[in-house]
């Protein structure tokens, strides 16, 4: 199965549909064969955060102030699983708690853990953002919390639309280019706990350049849809709270890396009248939109 880009190799079965025939730049085994000096060389940690009514902890041998080769990690979903890995190595290893299964640790390991494991590593930059293409190239849509991407997402699928990412989009640079990779072939509208949501048929299965970011800004429901490009620090503003990982030791690479985006990539904001019934009408905008400007 290969997901963000990533051919995984697993002693155990996921009860999901993932691809096996898509474009990928690095490998990663997953085991249950945790290794004892592993486990023992965990001497400290924090509370990570919150998130699908678990708490969530990051452990390692050391202040959180790099990452380096050979580093011990350990990252667990209380009560579910514990996952560890070395910096620098291509195994992770898995811990199965009393409350876990195979359900629990797919989920938690594609949609979390496997993210933070590529960032750390340094493999990608991920930004928070609903991805699909049009035409062929990716478009981004990055909003504030209960924003309106996953909705405008869910549209776009619904209207043929190819899906790249449903909520976490991993970058790269290959040749003067920003690269999108494809996530995972599975949409959460709903945003339900631990759920990945709905298997999407229509899934990006090679990467391809990044066309143009665009912020959806909520107005009133009999509003004009407009869509102007944003420009100079504000559109650093834009960005920066949608970057994913930003760790005090990674800050000073993440900035040169977002600098550098915006050098070559447009961000746009949309004007999104809050009204369910004209979705149609913002996907055409939109539509249209990335048309005129990618060719």
């Amino acid at each position: 199965m290969i997901v963000y880009g990533t051919k995984i190799k697993s002693d155990i079965a996921f009860p999901l549909v993932l691809p096996d025939d898509v474009q990928f730049k690095y490998e990663v085994s997953l085991s249950s064969q945790v290794p004892d000096h592993l486990k023992r060389s965990i001497r400290c940690g924090f509370p990570l955060y919150f998130a699908h009514g678990r708490s969530v902890y990051f452990y390692s041998d050391r202040l959180f102030d790099g990452s380096d080769r050979g580093q011990p990690w350990c990252y667990e979903v209380k009560d579910v699983v514990r996952f560890y890995w070395r910096g620098g190595e291509e195994s992770i290893y898995y811990e199965m708690d009393e409350k876990g299964d195979a359900a629990l640790l797919s989920f938690w390991f594609i949609h979390l853990l496997l993210p933070l494991y590529l960032s750390l590593e340094e493999k990608y930059d991920f930004f928070h953002a609903g991805a699909v293409e049009v035409e062929g190239s990716p478009i981004l849509f990055i909003a504030p919390s209960m924003g309106g991407k996953s909705t405008l997402t869910d549209f776009f699928i619904k209207k043929g639309h190819t899906l790249v990412s449903d909520d976490k989009v991993a970058t790269f640079i290959e040749e003067d280019r920003f690269m999108a990779v494809g996530a995972h072939p599975y949409h959460r509208p709903y945003r339900k706990f631990e759920d990945l949501g709905y298997l999407v048929e229509d899934f990006s299965r090679v990467f391809q350049p990044i066309q143009a970011f665009y912020l959806l800004d909520k107005t009133e429901p009999d509003a004009e849809i407009t869509i102007s490009e944003i420009k100079g620090f504000e559109k650093f503003e834009s960005l920066l709270p949608n970057y994913l990982y930003m760790f005090s030791f990674l800050k000073a690479k993440r900035l040169r890396y977002l600098s550098l985006m915006m050098n070559v990539i447009k961000v746009f904001r949309v004007n999104i009248p809050w009204d369910r019934n004209r979705l149609e009408e913002v996907h055409d905008a939109i539509v249209k939109h990335s048309q005129k400007i990618g060719s």
